[in-house]
């Protein structure tokens, strides 16, 4: 082909490329903006806990102190399911062990310091958590999900079924009658006072769960989650990092337990078994995993809505609830956080953003 005919050719082949619709980039005003939706529904959520004692009567303060408890628990499930893809079917086993434990001490040694048994509690779910992840982790090789989710499940019915079979914990009648926990001399009732104690603890895990997952590790955690094969050519060691932040999850979900059994002046076997742990999936589930806000919202939501149905619908509120949880899931399988955060923010920004030019903004 002449060379006057092939640059005919060219420029006509460029020009059609340059005529080519391009899709519309985000603006970095626009991408700070809709960056701002976490960080709003956040502080609307902290500002109405805050007024809940204001609000409510003194027993609707009770099942609200109840319900920021299960949220701490929730949170420690979301940890390993929504960033570690850990489907831990025996979360409870970390709440109920770390419950049991705390009213041991108060039975039998007379310690309701918060200054102990928080620590204590907390100390029972990390050990637990550290003892199991060592067997269903760190093994030779690599261990499914399917195996993991049933290694779980399986201790805590195991946990269940042995609490329930021992007279020294109580059998299936628990402990009871757990003395009030202390701040030096000072008692802790229900109301208003374990209501703020529950959130400002719920606060500060928040707080340091999402600095957590902001930081390298928390990269290291998304990157495990999304290709746990891939991540392993960057020089890090899936298992272990599954190992670490089960364990975290587990201290998180022994200082809910530690508060639960304070709070409720009992702890018995449906803090430990299969029922516990299918509830607290079911509110990350609803509220959105892989978020920490979505397993708070998940929590509300529920408690709220059985709270409600269960007085309006005594007969049949169960399964109210059941078709509203199997709609969301149908409909919103990014749970209820979805409606309002985008699918960038859901996932997280990492680092510090960095600084853009003219160019960059033009």
């Amino acid at each position: 082909m002449p060379g006057g005919s092939s640059d005919k050719v060219a420029a006509t082949l460029g020009s059609q490329v340059v005529k080519l619709p391009s899709r519309r980039t985000e603006t970095p005003h626009e991408s700070i903006e809709r960056r701002r939706i976490l960080p709003a529904l956040e502080v609307s959520l902290l500002v109405a806990a805050v007024l809940v004692p204001f609000v409510l009567q003194d027993y609707a303060t009770i099942f609200a102190t109840r319900v920021l408890i299960l949220c701490l628990f929730a949170l420690s499930f979301d940890l390993v399911w929504g960033y570690a893809g850990i489907l831990s079917l025996g979360q409870s086993l970390f709440f109920g062990m770390a419950g049991y434990g705390v009213a041991l001490l108060s039975r039998d040694l007379n310690i309701a310091s918060i200054f102990v048994v928080l620590p204590v509690g907390a100390l029972i779910g990390f050990v637990v958590a550290l003892l199991l992840a060592g067997f269903l982790l760190l093994g030779r090789h690599p261990s499914s999900i399917v195996f993991v989710s049933l290694g779980t499940m399986t201790g805590a019915y195991a946990a269940d079924r042995l609490a329930g079979g021992s007279s020294y914990l109580g059998g299936q009648n628990g402990i009871p009658s757990i003395q009030l926990m202390t701040v030096g001399s000072y008692e802790l009732n229900e109301g208003s006072t374990f209501y703020y104690l529950a959130l400002g603890i719920l606060i500060i895990v928040y707080l340091l769960s999402r600095y957590l997952l902001r930081s390298q590790f928390g990269l290291a955690l998304a990157g495990l989650r999304e290709n746990e094969y891939r991540i392993g050519f960057f020089g890090y060691k899936a298992q272990h990092l599954k190992a670490v932040i089960f364990s975290i999850s587990g201290a998180i979900a022994g200082m809910a337990g530690s508060l639960y059994a304070f709070h409720e002046g009992f702890v018995g076997t449906n803090v430990l078994g299969v029922v516990m742990s299918t509830q607290v999936v079911l509110y990350v589930l609803f509220g959105g995993s892989g978020t920490l806000v979505g397993a708070i919202v998940g929590t509300v939501v529920i408690e709220a809505l059985s709270f409600w149905l269960s007085n309006s619908f005594q007969d049949f509120w169960p399964i109210i609830l059941g078709v509203l949880l199997l709609l969301v899931i149908m409909f919103r399988p990014a749970g209820l956080v979805s409606l309002l955060l985008s699918e960038r923010e859901r996932v997280g920004t990492f680092g510090r953003p960095g600084k853009r030019g003219k160019n960059d903004a033009a």
